[in-house]
């Protein structure tokens, strides 16, 4: 499994979403992207790539988007 398959797979889980609706997507855009719905996607990624986020990136953590340049930081590159 590709690391871009891994994270839309931590979205999909997480939120009950589709692929095809990953681009764009924004910190409480559906309803399933919660604060609390936010810590369990976050928890997903952790477990996917052996990562600890630490808090600043899980407050900036806002879009799909900012997730894939955060998880740069920790060496984990979304292609």
């Amino acid at each position: 499994m590709t690391n871009r398959e891994k994270y839309n797979n931590a979205f999909i889980e997480s939120f009950d979403v589709q692929e095809n609706q990953l681009e764009n997507l924004k910190y409480q855009d559906i309803p399933s992207w919660d604060s609390v719905g936010h810590m369990g996607l976050v928890s997903e990624l952790e477990d996917a790539f052996d990562i600890q986020f630490e808090t600043d990136d899980i407050v900036e953590f806002n879009s799909y988007e900012k997730g894939i340049e955060l998880l740069k930081k920790y060496d984990v590159i979304i292609d």
